[in-house]
């Protein structure tokens, strides 16, 4: 199978004393192109040092949401400069996060809403994150959409049908990491099924949720095979074809990546 993993966090420290192997493990299982993305501005630089060092690694800027009440994830002007990187390829993750509250929520909803505003500008995807959450991210991406259209994806995909609807009605694109191969996750890959095979992503989410069989251990990028199979499974198809799909969908998302390899 070529493979991409559409999101994974390559400038974490469960990385730190391994991450050439780790590439060079993905590369083995047929992942062409990874993708790291931001979840905090000061840590940056760090994305960009990883994405110069190995042709197949690009990264995204910005401030998760768990990051939200801090001084610098309010900073859109660094993370524009930031974006101008040439392996930059889209901004966040981004979004609202209701498990832990970790920055109230008029702050959250601030910097999420300023992360849409800056894709739009810059006419770059947008990688949101929402737990717990629903109803507001939907709302707020229906009021952001109708100011201006973004690209973008909901990352990790674990909610409901709704939420999944709603974001396919606003053209947006849907990601599924591991959780999908749980056991308990019957109805997740029934939403897997069904979203359209053109607006359908594979990741790792790496090192977090990683699938059946190596749930338990850290997750890398190699795995986003075994999510591959298991939603090729759900859907009825190949794993090559649903693969290869789900490659071309992260690039036409992620339209920087060919260019910068162009």
């Amino acid at each position: 199978m070529r493979l991409i993993d559409s999101h994974c966090h390559l400038d974490f420290p469960d990385f730190a004393d391994e991450l050439d192997a780790v590439v060079a493990r993905a590369r083995e299982a047929g992942v062409e192109t990874m993708i790291t993305i931001g979840t905090r501005i000061d840590r940056a630089q760090r994305l960009a040092e990883i994405a110069e060092a190995y042709d197949d690694v690009f990264f995204t800027v910005g401030a998760h949401p768990h990051e939200a009440a801090k001084e610098a994830s309010s900073d859109f002007a660094a993370m524009r400069r930031l974006a101008a990187h040439p392996k930059c390829v889209g901004i966040g993750e981004a979004g609202l996060d209701y498990h832990y509250n970790y920055a109230p929520p008029e702050v959250a909803e601030r910097v999420f809403r300023g992360q849409i505003a800056l894709a739009r500008e810059l006419d770059l995807p947008l990688v949101v994150h929402t737990r717990e959450a629903e109803a507001d991210t939907a709302a707020i991406l229906k009021d952001e959409m109708a100011r201006g259209a973004f690209r973008g994806l909901l990352h990790c995909f674990t909610s409901s049908r709704a939420l999944a609807e709603a974001a396919l009605d606003l053209g947006l694109m849907i990601s599924f990491s591991g959780v999908v191969t749980f056991k308990n996750a019957e109805e997740l890959r029934r939403i897997a099924r069904d979203v359209p095979l053109d607006r359908l992503l594979v990741e790792t989410d790496a090192p977090y949720l990683a699938p059946v069989p190596h749930r338990g251990r850290r997750n890398e990028p190699a795995f986003v095979a075994a999510t591959a199979r298991v939603v090729a499974e759900a859907r009825g198809m190949a794993p090559e074809a649903l693969a290869e799909a789900a490659r071309l969908n992260t690039l036409r998302l992620f339209s920087r990546i060919e260019g910068a390899c162009a």
